[in-house]
């Protein structure tokens, strides 16, 4: 296996900031996650699998990569979760600014609040789409509002937000719970109807947020938490792939990969998705 500085390995002519209409950005925590550590490694891992990637995307039959593919160093932030919240939230900002498009990378979930605390600063309108297995609906867990449990409690103060996939929670979270903006994994799997009724719920501009354990465990053990019974392949990918073209997505994380050095598959499948997400947002 190829490992890469820059996302996919892409030709130098393409990965120049000033050429770039793509930002990827890493963000190597987890200091809030409270089962299997390592997410952290996440971001070097996706990275380090996208130098596999045959950069012709057979589907839309694109090359994403010549839109211009910039990998920013990893952030730099404080340990408490405020202060990396702070940091990821100045650092979108700053690209969002600069006309990019931003990929976050983590690390653990409580990553994306920085990033659409950015967004929707841009973009005061959108939704966020959070494909995950939990819930994350917590106002406070373990004494903080910014664990990895409680992400979607504090962006649920920024906008709505659509989940999908979701198959654990804590019984304090159902009081918590909008039952039309929620899609557990038991009512979609296996069904062909529910990728409608997700995107007709959406506004106009959207930001996704995917928790890597939305996918089943037989193609993504390598999470912090994995959940039985999830998603596969290509019932995630005929999802998003309807939200890309029926709606304007303006940015999205991929969070929790927790790497395992014997088994690779998971970091590639992080890479691909991401990677398949650009070809979706950018093919025309």
């Amino acid at each position: 296996m190829t490992n890469a500085a820059n996302f996919a390995d892409i030709p130098k002519e393409y990965s120049h900031l000033d050429r770039a209409q793509i930002v990827i950005i890493p963000v190597p925590y987890d200091q809030t996650s409270t089962w299997i550590k390592g997410a952290d490694k996440g971001p070097a891992a996706m990275i380090a699998a996208s130098a596999n990637l045959e950069l012709y995307d057979i589907e839309t039959d694109s090359e994403v990569y010549k839109k211009g593919i910039y990998t920013d160093k990893a952030v730099q932030f404080e340990p408490s979760p405020q202060d990396m919240i702070k940091a990821v939230q100045q650092k979108v900002r700053h690209y969002l600014d600069k006309a990019k498009f931003t990929v976050v990378l983590g690390g653990e979930h409580s990553v994306s609040i920085g990033a659409i605390r950015a967004q929707t600063e841009k973009n005061q309108t959108i939704t966020v789409l959070q494909l995950d297995a939990h819930a994350d609906l917590r106002d406070e867990y373990n004494g903080s509002k910014y664990n990895h449990a409680c992400v979607m409690a504090r962006v649920r103060e920024l906008c709505p937000v659509i989940q999908v996939g979701i198959r654990s929670m804590d019984a304090s979270e159902k009081r918590y719970l909008e039952p039309a903006k929620i899609f557990f994994a038991k009512d979609v799997c296996g069904q062909t109807n529910w990728i409608r009724r997700v995107v007709d719920k959406l506004s106009k501009k959207v930001y996704v947020t995917i928790d890597l354990d939305v996918f089943d465990p037989s193609i993504m053990p390598s999470t912090g938490t994995p959940e039985p019974g999830g998603l596969l392949w290509y019932e995630a990918l005929g999802l998003l792939r309807a939200v890309f073209e029926q709606r304007d997505v303006v940015g999205f994380d991929v969070v929790e990969l927790c790497p395992n050095e014997n088994n690779k598959a998971p970091d590639f499948l992080a890479a691909k998705l991401i990677y398949k997400l650009l070809s979706y947002k950018f093919r025309g």
